[in-house]
């Protein structure tokens, strides 16, 4: 294996010529959709959902904070009209709802950084429990979730209110959109119905 890398860079470097199809796709092209859901989850048991009423940003380069850009704005109102189409009633987070959606966006663009959704674990991460009504402790994701990326994305989390384990809530299903143009309000509704268009489980008994 390592001869026949070694004559794909000799040859790639004789070939300077050609067309790069890597150095020339477009910023479409170079988005990445990643689903994750836990197998044990069925999702039909699920009826209502509730949406965070703002974005949170983290990064490595400036504080982590919440924003209501046009961008977020956007975000919120194409996931929540994803949910509904899937069949599930959108509530206010007062009506006890069965599920939470989080939106994150991550700002890691200067370096290799590994993301793992446990960031939010314990009593960190900005939504925190007592956002959704529990005290206590953050929600966490089961093991092997786990993310690397090294530039801009955005991740939309769904956590379980109805079932929580020990005081503690337990995210069921995450998306994860990186590449080029990410954060541009442009590009939300395809990204948006991408993702839920490969989350066929993701749907009500109705």
């Amino acid at each position: 294996m390592y001869l026949m890398s070694a004559s794909l860079i000799l040859t790639a470097s004789i070939s300077s010529c050609s067309k790069d199809p890597l150095k020339n796709m477009t910023d479409e092209e170079s988005r990445i959709y990643v689903t994750n859901r836990a197998d044990s989850v069925d999702f039909t048991t699920y009826a209502t959902f509730s949406i965070a009423d703002s974005v949170a940003v983290i990064s490595n380069t400036s504080n982590d904070r919440r924003e209501l850009t046009d961008y977020d704005k956007k975000l919120i109102a194409d996931v929540s009209a994803a949910m509904v189409a899937k069949g599930y009633k959108l509530i206010a987070r007062t009506g006890k709802p069965d599920l939470a959606v989080n939106l994150t966006r991550i700002d890691n663009t200067y370096s290799s950084v590994y993301y793992d959704p446990g960031y939010w674990s314990g009593i960190g991460g900005y939504y925190d429990p007592f956002y959704w009504g529990y005290g206590g402790y953050g929600y966490y994701w089961p093991s092997y979730y786990q993310v690397y990326q090294k530039e801009r994305a955005v991740s939309i989390d769904l956590i379980d209110l109805k079932n929580p384990k020990n005081n503690q809530l337990v995210a069921i299903w995450n998306a994860m959109l990186r590449g080029s143009g990410v954060w541009n309000i442009n590009n939300v509704d395809s990204m948006v119905t991408a993702v839920f268009a490969q989350s066929t489980y993701l749907k009500t008994s109705n």
